[in-house]
């Protein structure tokens, strides 16, 4: 790529290292000779004075020197990015590529259909798109695999900026002729006659969830869980269990009549949020910036 040449051949070598986490499998990537790579990292270690590495033989382990080089060394890496796509942007290359990290919930439909839209007005875009837990979601983003992160939070998230941020409260989700579907809200106490189909227990999700019920001294025995969302909205659509999720997920399950959704009564609606995540201190491309306001404006609609 052509940002590659705007970087340090060996600041370029240390980050393919610390990515892959061995010398022998970073010159296998890069194509290079492992012991060039040695070379660049040990110049670097004697030009800081510094060690850059622990060698374990599993692989190679940032030292705190390390990591603190390696934060420095993913910002040029990004800043090299954003220059190269500037530049083709000024020649009126009507083109960008986009890396998206986020959770689940948001990539079963919410994310495809709004790639899809975004390439109709933007033919040039292309996506890369990694799904992972809400953790997993940020740590992309702060390594410079992501440059947008989507995901429901709860805390704070060290050395990411939030750009976006709105209530995620969660709700039940049945078919549209469940019998709990007359009313407008429902407690967890009247859940207790229906079957559960609910997420996992480690998502954001089912610990609201289970928290609301312990308040309410309500006991609920799933009979189905999964760490796969799609599969419990699935399940719902074939008899009276119920499931829980959030709006951005099922929004077009919902507007297309197949799902109806309820808000819980118990759960409190500040429980946690959809945020949009980028990197604190770095400035997008803008070819990002452009989808980032396409993103952050679909997201603020209503049902």
């Amino acid at each position: 790529m052509k940002s590659q040449q705007l970087q340090d051949t060996a600041l370029r070598y240390f980050l393919e290292v610390v990515r892959c986490g061995s010398i022998s499998e970073a010159s296998q990537r890069l194509n290079v000779a492992s012991s060039a790579i040695s070379r660049q990292i040990s110049s670097l270690e004697q030009i800081l004075d510094t060690v850059l590495f622990e060698r374990r033989p599993r692989g190679m382990v940032l030292s705190a020197g390390g990591e603190m080089l390696a934060a420095h060394a993913r910002k040029m890496a990004l800043e090299a990015d954003r220059v190269v796509a500037d530049l083709q942007a000024l020649k009126g290359l009507r083109s960008g590529r986009v890396r998206l990290s986020a959770s689940e919930g948001f990539a079963i439909d919410f994310l495809p259909r709004l790639i899809n839209a975004f390439q109709k007005k933007y033919p040039g875009f292309v996506f890369q798109l990694f799904v992972g837990a809400p953790a997993l979601v940020s740590r992309q983003v702060r390594e410079g695999n992501a440059d947008i992160g989507l995901t429901f939070a709860r805390l704070p998230e060290p050395e990411i900026k939030v750009v976006h941020r709105q209530p995620g409260p969660i709700a039940l989700i049945m078919r549209k002729d469940h019998p709990l579907a007359r009313f407008r809200q429902i407690s967890v106490g009247q859940l207790k006659p229906y079957p559960m189909a609910l997420p996992d227990p480690t998502t954001t999700l089912r610990q609201l969830f289970d928290i609301a019920c312990s308040r309410q001294q309500v006991v609920i025995e799933p009979v189905m869980t999964s760490n796969y969302i799609q599969s419990l909205h699935n399940y719902v659509l074939d008899n009276d269990a119920l499931s829980i999720t959030g709006e951005v997920t099922v929004r077009y399950r919902i507007a297309t009549g197949e799902l109806t959704m309820r808000p819980i009564r118990d759960c409190p609606a500040d429980g946690r949020f959809v945020e949009v995540q980028t990197l604190a201190g770095r400035t997008l491309p803008r070819s990002v910036e452009i989808f980032l306001d396409y993103l952050v404006a679909e997201l603020s609609k209503d049902l």
